[in-house]
């Protein structure tokens, strides 16, 4: 395989490609091969969340602007704000979605599946965010079998400028938004910040007492120009938050479970152009710090690390013909508790070292192509190859059709391999490998304002790491009555999802325009009932559906927009989700639960003031939808906020 995967990108070099060349396609730049693209041109499905819509929006947070403005996606937080969530795509859980902030990747290695929480970013300094979906890890590595979010901070605009944020609203909640930006002909620069707090609610429905959230970031961008070929960029992002929480277990208080956070991005990139080459090497440095007190003040420290070194080169071997080459090295350290002793523990590292190519080509007047191919070397489980091909053909100027076909995996979390320090046997532990297709098309009618879109999707994989074998006669029996030494058996679950997402997009007129998304999911948990007696967790009952947990069968998202004049536009927005399977907890038994189904509108009003002044009203779960997203955890009820800001 090895010697297959030299020769592609030797014999790539030597293709001459003479195709013919058709008119100009308009172009609404993304990136979703690590290289700029016409959107018109991706073969893979991607949503796009565009600095209008991020400013316009009532939202304080990047995950719920996500939630509110997609379809396709499912949010979820285990309360307030603050709190634990995730993003899950094609009907699976967040782990399987990679999450880059400009350009770099994001989780806390400490975690149980080294994934990322979206509670602490802010909407103040993200310019963009574009959503990749289905199987990318040919591309973006370990853990893309669902898709790949990426997230692009603001830079710097021409001349000197100041924007200011102010927002205050119900529940104690105030937050500042502060920026700077600047640009010249030899450098550019942002320098944003963000502190946000409020009182909160409860987090759970069993008390009464608030659970309050605190956050400050920072994010600074600087690059600079040696001359026309060299560039060198630089990018900072701090968090510091602190969140009240509440215990899972109903008899212990909750007035002294707390969580204090940092983390800390940086990268530094040097950029070289010459002509149709382009290359890019970045070093990249992430740190989290998690300082946990429990109900009966125990603290606990976790401590996750990062460092990537990457090289990325670009050849365009003509107009529309280019290929990426890609050299991704990515060391991981974290330090995990004993789970037996409740203690600390030396601190525990693996590596992946990764290769791989990209090409986009263009075979046919109206085709757009790409295919690509990966290796990854993970230092405990071994090499595995993924790809993917995906194809864009405009039937005509308003029809189009694309397809994205791929192979995925995703590597043990440090915590899987050293769980407690007795898991035996890891180097038999296998990554989880996946495949997914989806079929789209993409048709728009001019004369009637109107944008439709429907992609059918399928998504498997193996070896779902969870679930625990035991093996007597080990250390683990000195702590754990029965048990002994554990390894992971993720031998022989498998797991899919399929489904249907419709999308539409109309401007009536001038004053009305509408948004309209529906998406239908069905997906099997293989790991969890396979086994009829299983629940996902202790209890005995059985799989009371085979949905992977909060994940709606059916979720439905509208928008209507009613521009009254140039000052003043008003949005109303309606969000239905479904059922979901939920796993319980220890208040009873560990049996599995449903979520009941619920329906959600918020009102927002855009008031744009005398001398670059603006003002947003917004109204959130106006009906005071009582909700949960998570099992016990409450969503928080109706609120106003008010947000002035000035752009100087």
């Amino acid at each position: 395989m090895k010697k297959i995967f030299i020769f592609l990108i030797i014999k790539i070099f030597l293709i001459n490609f003479n195709l013919v060349l058709a008119e100009d396609i308009p172009i609404l730049v993304i990136s979703p091969g690590k290289t700029i693209q016409s959107k018109s041109t991706v073969g893979s499905d991607v949503d796009i969340i565009d600095s209008k819509t991020i400013e316009k929006s009532n939202e304080q947070f990047i995950g719920d602007i996500l939630d509110n403005n997609l379809n396709g996606i499912n949010y979820f937080q285990s309360g307030g704000k603050g709190t634990v969530s995730g993003i899950q795509l094609r009907g699976q859980p967040k782990r399987y979605t990679t999450v880059y902030i400009d350009g770099v990747k994001v989780s806390d290695p400490s975690t149980p599946s080294n994934d990322y929480s979206f509670n602490n970013l802010m909407s103040g300094s993200v310019d963009r965010v574009e959503i990749l979906k289905g199987a990318q890890s040919s591309l973006y590595g370990s853990g893309a079998l669902a898709g790949t979010i990426q997230l692009f901070s603001k830079k710097g605009r021409e001349g000197h400028n100041k924007d200011i944020n102010i927002s205050k609203g119900s529940f104690g909640t105030q937050k500042i938004d502060l920026s700077f930006d600047g640009k010249n002909d030899y450098y550019d620069y942002f320098l944003g910040y963000t502190n946000y707090s409020t009182d909160g609610e409860s987090a759970m429905r069993d008390n009464s007492e608030k659970d309050g959230y605190r956050s400050d970031n920072i994010t600074m961008n600087y690059g600079y120009n040696f001359n026309n070929n060299l560039r060198l960029e630089n990018f900072l992002y701090y968090n510091d938050s602190f969140l009240e929480y509440d215990a899972v277990n109903k008899s212990y208080t909750d007035l002294n479970d707390a969580t204090d956070d940092q983390q800390a991005i940086y990268t530094g990139r040097l950029i070289y152009k010459n002509g149709k080459l382009k290359n890019t090497l970045s070093y990249n440095n992430t740190y989290v710090l998690r300082n946990t007190t429990a109900y009966n003040k125990t603290k606990k420290n976790y401590y996750g690390y990062r460092d990537a070194i990457n090289l990325l080169t670009e050849y365009n071997l003509s107009l529309d013909n280019k290929i990426i080459i890609g050299l991704d090295n990515e060391f991981d350290k974290a330090e995990l508790y004993n789970y037996y002793t409740d203690s600390a523990y030396a601190e525990s590292d693996e590596a992946i070292y990764s290769q791989y190519f990209d090409l986009q080509f263009r075979p046919g007047e109206k085709t757009f192509t790409t295919f690509g191919l990966r290796r990854d070397d993970h230092t405990t489980v071994g090499d595995y190859y993924t790809g993917r091909i995906t194809a864009s053909h405009k039937l005509n100027k308003d029809t189009r059709l694309r397809t994205n076909f791929g192979t995925s995996v995703r590597f043990p979390a440090l915590n899987s391999l050293h769980h407690g320090n007795n898991l035996i046997d890891k180097d038999s532990l296998k990554a989880e490998t996946g495949k997914s297709i989806d079929i789209g098309i993409d048709k728009s009618f001019p004369d009637n304002n109107l944008n439709l879109s429907a992609t059918t999707f399928y998504l498997k994989y193996k070896n779902d790491i969870k679930g625990w074998k035991s093996h007597t006669g080990g250390m683990g029996e000195k702590y754990y009555s029965g048990g002994g030494d554990y390894a992971l058996d993720n031998s022989n679950s498998k797991t899919y999802s399929y489904g249907l997402e419709l999308n539409a997009d109309w401007e009536l007129s001038e004053s009305y325009m509408f948004k309209f998304g529906y998406t239908m999911t069905e997906s099997y948990d293989g790991t969890t009932c396979d086994n009829p007696d299983s629940t996902g967790g202790q209890g005995s009952s059985a799989c009371n559906d085979e949905m992977n947990v909060r994940v709606p069968r059916d979720q439905v998202n509208f928008s209507g927009t009613k521009i009254f004049n140039e000052f003043l536009s008003q949005t109303l927005k309606l969000k239905y989700v479904g059922e979901r399977r939920d796993y319980g907890n220890t208040n009873q038994g560990f049996e599995d639960v449903i979520l009941s189904k619920y329906l959600t509108a918020d009102l927002v009003t855009n008031i744009d003031l005398y001398n670059n002044y603006g003002l947003n009203i917004s109204a959130s779960n106006i009906f005071d939808k009582r909700y949960s997203e998570a099992y016990e955890y409450k969503a928080p009820g109706r609120s106003i906020n008010f947000m002035l800001n000035k752009k100087y």
